[in-house]
């Protein structure tokens, strides 16, 4: 015993510095279940030879503990599943005493419900005194997933397994390898997200800011109909809100939501109104909707909307739900639009007949061809306001335009609905310069994590533009019958994001807010995209389709060449495969944080070269302010922002560009 413990302490001492050792899983017998499932949506990989410290043992798998107590102690992180003796030997007992389980307590936050769909029967087990309990069932008591120490390593143990899709019955399973241990072995700071002020009151930015920087969010899409008329306090912090992003490399959108344009516009503009098929004004939900077919509507809205693009330093504009209403189509009429007199007129002017007809009417002969006419002038709207924002980039240059738009086709439904029809949009990216963004509707919610490549496959067949192409992903209490939680959190919400990041260039969230606390340390971490990592003649190699950050301290050779581009705790890498070494060089400057698409960089003296390509405007932070900049070769003087105690943030041009930072 003592000779293979002493075996096992060598081989965790030999690979205890190698990703494939630290960062991968081997998953013991012929029966991975689920758990690839779970592991890999934060981008662990499998180790299917070699060394791994993670290891699986499902329920069933012959574990002896003779073989598996020195490995934990000599460092492992074992998951083990129900009863065997190893679980006996590490004093978990199952008694004979039963529990029916169906709601779940876990740690990571007791007042969520966790509902199982279905109950199962358990044993009762019996826990050492050193155990900490991670979930519970929730009257009993009966603990149901729980963390062992042992020696250098641990054992995270559920009395059953995840389920058939990794995420049924322990959302937290993940947060609770992360608390025995387990560090995340790949970031992403690609994701977007959507904010709303007034969801956020008093919020600091400087605070929130770092969160969502460490959280991988590289962009803000802010509520911007709160600030449609200028008023001095919320100006105010609006700036404020901006600049702490951009200090932190987070880009900030114009978030707008056409034909919603602000509280004060709808309360000063009662004439122009948009009106139900009830001929009321249609204030739906949330959003009080304008009438976009009234030529001096039109004219007020866009003037105010240049007005709000040029108050602030925004970094690009999202144009969203810019269709009709609702998810109950023309059967609801006190929710269909639009029935404003401008609509109707232009529709009777080539049909002859007025659209309330059709909706009194279910069997009229010309239902079909209003849902139609609909449709067609949701596109017109569309186009016609994706020009006005590419007039406004004529003047800001930098400005990305964004795109949001619900899915129609998964849910084919959504054309008829509320006038969505991507077939008819996605032709507009042959000639405009703009982000598709995809959003999925209401009715899909409770559908898996699988839907999003699904979703990705059937855009990627409209266009060949799919670099524009991104997901929307709504992280919020779901009205359909959905299990474990009602809300997307933990698990589900790491297969979500994963999946997506995959199957999409850009993943956006709705949103900050309803992000759970408990999810942010590992959000980064499940939007990194990493296909391969090996060593290869001493050198690590990670293959990434859109970059990564990997966990490293000191310098760096990558391809060779020393690399620029890492703080003090993680290395960001472009696009690969790419080869990685330590190096002993000395840097003339660092690139602590950089937001574009990266696609090299290099030292040259006293310079770093950084080439990139980005939508919208670049933002790199650096731990020293440069002597100079260079942009395409040529002198150039962008804004830089002093963004804390050696750390300057650089502003930089969209588009394809190598930027040349000169520390002396």
């Amino acid at each position: 015993m003592r000779s293979l413990v002493s075996f096992l302490i060598a081989v965790a001492a030999a690979f205890a510095g190698r990703p494939e050792f630290q960062y991968a899983y081997h998953v013991v017998g012929d029966e991975p279940t689920s758990w690839p499932a779970v592991l890999g949506s934060i981008g662990l990989t499998p180790a299917a030879d070699g060394p791994s410290r993670l290891l699986v043992l499902p329920g069933g798998t012959s574990a002896a503990p003779a073989t598996w107590l020195p490995r934990i102690e000599a460092g492992a992180l074992v998951i083990l599943e129900g009863d065997s003796p190893l679980a006996e030997a590490l004093g978990v007992l199952a008694t004979p005493q039963r529990v029916s389980t169906r709601s779940v307590v876990d740690v990571a936050d007791p007042k969520l419900p966790v509902i199982w769909e279905q109950s199962l029967d358990l044993p009762r087990f019996t826990l050492p005194s050193t155990a900490k309990v991670y979930a519970h069932e929730r009257w009993s008591k009966a603990p149901l997933m729980a963390g062992i120490r042992h020696g250098a390593g641990a054992v995270l143990w559920l009395a059953v397994n995840p389920g058939k899709l990794g995420h049924e019955r322990f959302p937290y399973a993940l947060q609770a390898l992360a608390d025995l241990g387990l560090q995340p072995p790949y970031r992403s700071g690609r994701l977007w997200a959507f904010f709303d002020s007034s969801y956020r009151l008093r919020v600091d930015p400087d605070y929130f800011a770092d969160r969502w920087r460490r959280a991988g969010i590289g962009a803000l899409h802010v509520a911007a109909w709160h600030y449609h008329e200028p008023d001095a306090g919320r100006d105010e912090y609006l700036r404020k809100l901006i600049e702490a992003c951009h200090k932190r490399a987070i880009l900030v959108y114009a978030w707008v939501e056409l034909p919603h344009v602000s509280e004060q516009f709808w309360q000063q503009h009662p004439e122009w109104r948009e009106k139900t098929a009830l001929l009321q004004d249609a204030h739906l939900d949330w959003r009080k909707l304008m009438n976009l077919q009234h030529p001096d509507c039109v004219q007020a809205v866009a003037a105010g909307l240049a007005a709000l693009v040029r108050r602030f330093e925004w970094d690009g504009v999202n144009l969203a739900e810019l269709y009709f209403e609702s998810l109950e189509g023309i059967d609801n009429p006190a929710r269909f639009t639009p029935f404003n007199d401008n609509a109707r007129a232009a529709f009777a002017k080539i049909h002859g007949v007025d659209p309330l007809a059709i909706v009194k009417d279910k069997n009229h002969e010309l239902r079909s061809v209003w849902l139609d006419f609909r449709a067609h002038l949701a596109k017109q709207m569309q186009e016609e306001w994706l020009a006005r924002l590419e007039a406004e980039r004529r003047q800001k240059p930098h400005l990305d335009i964004v795109l949001t738009h619900v899915d129609d086709r998964f849910d084919t439904r959504m054309r008829d609905l509320i006038g969505a029809d991507a077939g008819r949009l996605l032709p507009l990216l042959d000639s405009h310069d703009f982000t598709f963004l995809i959003e999925d509707p209401a009715t899909i919610w409770h559908l898996g994590p699988q839907r999003y490549p699904q979703i990705a496959e059937k855009y990627k067949a409209l266009t060949a533009h799919r670099d524009k192409l991104a997901i929307d992903i709504n992280i919020v209490e779901r009205y359909q019958d959905v299990y474990p939680t009602k809300q997307q959190t933990g698990t589900e919400l790491f297969q979500l994001v994963n999946l997506s990041a995959k199957a999409f260039a850009r993943v956006a969230l709705y949103f900050e807010n309803s992000i759970l606390a408990q999810d942010l340390p590992l959000l980064a971490s499940s939007a990194a995209d990493v296909q391969r990592v090996e060593y290869v003649a001493n050198r690590l190699v990670i293959e990434s389709p859109r970059g990564v950050g990997i966990p490293w301290q000191g310098a760096a050779m990558v391809n060779g060449r020393l690399w620029p581009v890492a703080d003090e705790r993680t290395l960001w890498l472009p696009p690969g495969p790419v080869a990685i070494e330590a190096s002993s060089a000395q840097l003339p400057l660092r690139v602590l944080d950089f937001n574009g698409d990266l696609k090299s960089a290099a030292v040259q003296g006293g310079s770093v070269d950084l080439a990139y390509a980005s939508s919208g405007r670049a933002i790199a932070i650096l731990d020293r302010r440069p002597v100079s900049v260079e942009i395409d070769g040529a002198s150039a003087k962008p804004m830089i922002l002093e963004a804390g105690p050696g750390r300057f943030a650089v502003l930089l041009p969209r588009g394809q560009h190598l930027i040349t930072f000169c520390a002396r």
